[in-house]
C-alpha cells in the first residue's frame, strides 16, 4: 500500500472489476430488480466472485450499472462462457433494451480519511 494525501491507496492485489451498463424497459424496472437480485444471489455462490452491486442511474430512466468483482480475469472469463451464466443472461434478457460491458482492473482505491478530530 502507498500513502496518498493522508489516504491509503492499494494496487496490485485488487480484483478484476466488471462494469455492466444495462438499459431496462422503464415499465419493467421493478421486475428487473427482483430478477436481478435472484440472479445475483446465484452468482454470489461462484467461488471466484468477490461481490457485486446493482446501482440505478439518477439521470437516465431505466439505466442500471452492475459492478461485479472477480478473483482474476481467467475466473471471470470461465464463468462468462459457462452454462450457468447463459441461464442468467436468458433470465435478464426480456428486461433489457440495450447496454454494454467493460472489464477493468482497479489501479488505486482510496480509503476515506477518518472524520475524527485530528490532534493539534
Amino acid at each position: 500500500m502507498t500513502q496518498t494525501a493522508g489516504r491509503q491507496a492499494t494496487h496490485g492485489s485488487e480484483p478484476l472489476r466488471v462494469i455492466l451498463r444495462m438499459e431496462v424497459h422503464p415499465e419493467m424496472v421493478a421486475d428487473f430488480e427482483r430478477v436481478w437480485l435472484s440472479v445475483g444471489e446465484s452468482i454470489a455462490r461462484e467461488p471466484a466472485n468477490r461481490g457485486q452491486t446493482l446501482v440505478r442511474s439518477t439521470e437516465e430512466e431505466g439505466v442500471y450499472y452492475v459492478l461485479t468483482d472477480w478473483a482474476d480475469e481467467r475466473a471471470f472469463r470461465d464463468f462468462e462462457v459457462s452454462p450457468r451464466h447463459t441461464l442468467h443472461r436468458q433470465r435478464l434478457k426480456p428486461f433489457r433494451r440495450g447496454g454494454d460491458m467493460a472489464v477493468t482492473e482497479v489501479v488505486h482505491r482510496l480509503e476515506p480519511v477518518s472524520s475524527a478530530p485530528q490532534p493539534a
